[in-house]
């Protein structure tokens, strides 16, 4: 249910999110999920890949700044309302969400969490039958 995230940041510049893809591309790293917030100097692209030490890695050796954070990832049913349960679930625990992205394919939806206490988030989710 937990995984790291990498936070990447990245010149706004034309290719620079395409230099990251294609490193990763290029090392046999696939990206599972990404989000990308940016602002008028710099964005921040939040990846969650297949090969987190060598992501890390290569990315540094590229000269990009990389960190990691650990976040939350859950599966829901992909209907009107399911996300809301959860986060009221969450609410009612006073689990505060920093920030989350998510994505549906089909009857399923993936979201990742980056709440400020994930001991606690997991303990909701799994008292709830919330899995990954």
């Amino acid at each position: 249910m937990t995984t790291k995230q990498l936070s990447v940041f990245i010149e706004n510049k034309t290719g620079r999110i395409n230099d990251v893809t294609r490193i990763l591309g290029a090392n046999g790293i696939n990206m599972t999920a990404f989000s990308i917030a940016e602002n008028a100097d710099f964005g921040i692209m939040r990846i969650v890949v297949s090969n987190v030490e060598n992501a890390v890695k290569v990315l540094r050796e590229a000269k990009f700044a990389v960190s990691l954070t650990d976040v939350v990832c859950l599966q829901c049913s992909n209907t009107p309302g399911s996300l809301a349960k959860i986060l009221d679930a969450l609410a009612v625990e006073n689990v505060f969400i920093e920030y989350m992205y998510a994505f549906s394919q089909g009857e399923i939806a993936s979201v990742v969490i980056r709440p400020t206490d994930i001991e606690t988030c997991i303990k909701v989710l799994e008292a709830h039958n919330i899995h990954n």
